[in-house]
């Protein structure tokens, strides 16, 4: 299946809804134009993973690439609503030390407010 992503605004936090399989190809060049975009004119954002079934090590690679440009850009990219595989694969890369990460979109959310 390929990689969709929908875009919306929820408070003033940019959330990100991603489904289908983050892979190395047309799918992470997609999710790092749009991501790379929305940090430019956006601080606060969420990638909504609730949808997304797989992650292989192109796919990581992104989303440790986009994180990184967040923090060069003063922005934050939060992840939630990890599936149970993407969750023990950034556990076993130990990634998930480097992301912030939520049960819920809603308390991604809210950790931006507690964080001002």
């Amino acid at each position: 299946m390929q990689l969709k992503l929908d875009t919306r605004t929820v408070e003033d936090v940019i959330v990100i809804d991603a489904s289908g399989k983050i892979v190395f190809g047309e799918e992470s060049s997609l999710l790092r134009d749009t991501i790379k975009k929305l940090i430019t004119e956006h601080k606060k954002l969420v990638l909504n993973l609730a949808g997304t079934n797989y992650i292989d090590s192109g796919g990581l690679g992104t989303l440790v690439s986009l994180y990184t440009s967040a923090n060069t850009a003063d922005a934050s990219l939060k992840l939630a609503n990890l599936t149970q595989r993407i969750g023990d694969l950034l556990q076993v890369t130990k990634l998930l030390t480097v992301f912030d990460v939520y049960d819920s979109e809603q308390k991604a959310i809210d950790s931006f407010r507690k964080a001002a």
